[in-house]
């Protein structure tokens, strides 16, 4: 307890750490054999330590700024306990991925198209129940979330905080984008989330990029990073990157009563700006190669390498 006070000491130079992290169980899981060619498909999650920083905006038009350059994109709503995906996108969907995973449907049947050029998977509140799946059970919702790998990118928007299903999707992604903000407790959130990863997860090292949302400049933006970044460094040994900012605007809030992302409802705006300038520099820095959907139900359903 002394060594996190010390910790968050130096995170916020003024605020003192005012509750004990609690890692989740992690579990295993056995995964029968999938069969799938790859394509190079790149995936990420994308997460915080707390809710209402704009996580899943963000998510959302992220991905549509990826469809505009011409990418095929699927967003999967991962946030089991407060799936909102569809809020923003203002679609009610028939099917989640419960349907598939009680195999009363297909991958295909539950996948909807979107009228911003990207394909939208509903999350469920029990898809925590795929730890008790049984073989045969696991090996069609691995052959169902195969055909999802003619994909380019697939984006998914986890819940917030540090619940078992969280770790799975970050665990498993090709990369994670923590998204915060400059308040003090978005901040001391993003720490927590960024520690619980780097030291749950053992066994592989997560590429974890960190993104401020809602500055009033971008000079907030780096001094923010900058400060998470540099304590991440000295206490957890890790390395994470400044993937950008997002700035505060009204048009944000004004496209989630239109229900309309704010990329679509004013292209020219501020925060469409960042976020096309965070996807040019995603796509810039791309690896020649992703290990794509195989990989990722491996290293989700528990396999190791």
């Amino acid at each position: 307890m002394e060594e996190q006070v010390e910790e968050l000491r130096e995170l916020m130079k003024e605020d003192s750490f005012s509750s004990e992290e609690r890692a989740p169980e992690r579990k295993e899981y056995e995964q029968p054999a999938v069969s799938t060619r790859n394509h190079n498909t790149r995936i990420i999650a994308i997460t915080s330590g707390k809710g209402g920083v704009g996580k899943t905006n963000f998510a959302v038009n992220m991905a549509i700024a990826y469809a505009q350059l011409g990418k095929k994109v699927i967003l999967i709503d991962g946030d089991l306990g407060m799936a909102n995906v569809n809020v923003i996108l203002n679609i009610v969907p028939q099917y989640n991925l419960m349907h598939v995973i009680n195999k009363k449907k297909t991958m295909k049947e539950i996948i909807m198209d979107t009228e911003f050029g990207i394909k939208f998977i509903a999350g469920a509140n029990g898809f925590s129940k795929i730890a008790n799946l049984t073989v045969e059970e696991l090996d069609y919702f691995a052959k169902q979330f195969a055909s999802l790998g003619n994909a380019d990118i697939i984006i998914i928007d986890t819940g917030a905080g540090i619940a078992n299903n969280v770790l799975q999707f970050v665990a498993a992604a090709d990369e994670v984008y923590v998204v915060t903000t400059p308040e003090p407790t978005a901040i001391t959130d993003a720490y927590g989330i960024i520690k619980i990863i780097t030291t749950e997860i053992v066994d592989r090292t997560v590429n974890i990029k960190l993104v401020v949302n809602r500055v009033h400049s971008a000079d907030e933006g780096k001094r923010i990073s900058e400060r998470i970044i540099n304590i991440v460094g000295q206490f957890l040994g890790y390395k994470v990157e400044y993937l950008g900012f997002v700035y505060e605007d009204p048009v944000v809030q004004a496209s989630v009563i239109r229900q309309k992302p704010f990329i679509v409802v004013n292209p020219t705006s501020k925060p469409a700006v960042c976020l096309k300038h965070i996807v040019g520099k995603i796509e810039k820095n791309e690896p020649e190669y992703n290990e794509g959907v195989a990989s990722f139900l491996k290293k989700f359903l528990g396999k190791k390498k």
